[in-house]
């Protein structure tokens, strides 16, 4: 399985100790460059990649190596070097961390995993050679067949990194599925869950009892046709192919941790004065009484939360869309996801937000009124959905079945309540009639749903709301 070695040093690395721990294959060792110089690789005798470095992150949000390698990083801010060795390859993987352990060394800090840490020696690759790589490869891909590219990823959590960013980008670009293969007890960002999107892409777990299986959805999955994909159960029929599911995914596990969930849409009247990220930071205050720790264009998060910054890396990339991922603090784990477009309405917002507590905490939903209210009044609120679920407390996404979330509330904005006909969206179907925020002559409407959260009987009562709102 494929390694990657990452280095978190105090200082950052410079051209010598850069060039210190590309020596770890002694000094014959071709060097190449890829992605306009961002990416060092060293090369076999042929020229094909054993390690690809990328160019060290300069991390100032606290918790991140924490959240996504279980390590101690130094105090921040601090450096996060990525080395990643070629697949099926031993002679690379120990290249991989005598690169990683020479920075840490020179620079001070430690290299993640602590097993795949070498000597500081010159690794021996006499004779070593690579595979052909197919002309539409990345660093970051394994495995690339005419209908996915795979990727595999052995660390605690899969998250959104650059290289992986790079993957879907580049299997989006070929028409190609993108499949993540992960050892069991790696769980997934929901950076990187809210991007699989649909068929052939999948997140694939290896598994003792079942090989392997879908981590979202649990089919059991079988290599056939250059991918991963369901094997149908003997008693399926052309009418219907049902597909086993695997045990280990069925092991439901109620801690008693449970997820505020919010997805939120505004619509911005597209002007230079402009600042976005407003609205999340809005919802963050009311619902934590802080701001958001960090943002970044990938995991980990590496700068601390400014919307003014957020704003310009928005505005230099446009009219192409950005994404971003935000991330809370140690206190109170959160993640959001937030993608900027700008259409003909418009500059839009797109977030997915989950805040995570423990057994012993409790969500403050009678926050919520007041963070939809900051939304309507002041961010352009669309819509929003607030859900609660029995999930993790840290956010990330595990191989087993965590059940759908139930709704709270939903919420309609001004300009969208002002376009019904007559007096539809304050006259509801449901007993509790909907709450109006904002001021009078242009309201925005809060619709508490009055479904149990131990239960999925809040779905009934959306969808009641929903088919009412669109006049079915």
């Amino acid at each position: 399985m494929t390694k990657d070695v990452i280095a978190l040093t105090s200082k950052m690395p410079d051209p010598w100790a850069v060039l210190a721990g590309l020596l770890s294959g002694g000094p014959d060792k071709l060097v190449g460059t890829r992605g306009e110089g961002a990416v060092i690789q060293l090369c076999d005798p042929e020229g094909r990649p054993l390690v690809s470095v990328e160019a060290p992150l300069l991390v100032s949000v606290e918790g991140e190596a924490e959240r996504l390698l279980g390590a101690t990083a130094p105090p921040v801010p601090y450096w996060w070097t990525e080395a990643r060795a070629t697949t099926g390859v031993a002679e690379a993987e120990q290249l991989a961390g005598t690169f990683a352990t020479r920075l840490a060394s020179l620079l001070g800090g430690s290299a993640w995993p602590p097993d795949a840490a070498g000597s500081l020696a010159v690794v021996k690759t006499d004779g070593v050679s690579v595979a052909p790589e197919p002309a539409a490869a990345q660093p970051a891909i394994d495995v690339l067949t005419e209908r996915v590219a795979v990727v595999i990823q052995d660390r605690p959590v899969v998250a959104m990194t650059a290289w992986l960013s790079d993957a879907f980008r580049a299997a989006a670009e070929a028409g190609l599925g993108l499949q993540i293969v992960s050892p069991a007890g790696t769980t997934l960002s929901p950076a990187v869950r809210d991007a699989l999107g649909g068929w052939p892409s999948r997140w694939i777990v290896q598994d003792e009892r079942d090989g392997y299986y879908d981590g979202l959805t649990g089919a059991v999955l079988r290599w056939q046709d250059g991918m991963f994909a369901p094997v149908a159960s003997p008693d399926a029929t052309e009418d219907d192919p049902r597909t086993p599911v695997a045990a280990t995914f069925q092991e439901v596990r109620d801690t008693g941790e449970r997820q505020l969930a919010l997805t939120f849409r505004m619509v911005h009247p597209a002007d230079d004065r402009l600042v976005l990220g407003g609205g999340l930071e809005s919802v963050w205050r009311e619902l934590t009484g802080a701001p958001p720790a960090g943002w970044g264009t990938s995991e980990p998060a590496t700068l601390p939360w400014s919307p003014r910054r957020l704003t310009d890396v928005a505005h230099e990339r446009a009219p192409e869309p950005t994404w971003f991922v935000v991330v809370g603090n140690r206190d109170r784990p959160a993640l959001a996801t937030v993608r900027i477009t700008r259409t003909e309405a418009g500059v839009e917002e797109h977030v997915t937000l989950a805040f995570g507590y423990g057994s012993s905490e409790e969500p403050p939903l009678d926050a919520l009124p007041a963070a939809a209210e900051a939304l309507a009044t002041r961010h352009h609120l669309q819509s929003m959905l607030v859900q609660l679920r029995k999930a993790r407390r840290d956010v990330a996404v595990p191989p087993r079945f965590e059940g759908p979330g139930v709704p709270l509330a939903f919420v309609l904005g001004a300009e969208e309540v002002r376009a019904m006909p007559g007096d539809r969206a304050r006259r509801t179907p449901l007993a509790e009639q909907p709450v109006t925020l904002g001021p009078r002559t242009r309201p925005a409407l809060y619709y508490p749903l009055p479904g149990d959260p131990s239960d999925l009987s809040g779905w009934q009562d959306f969808e009641q709301l929903m088919r009412h709102l669109k006049g079915a």
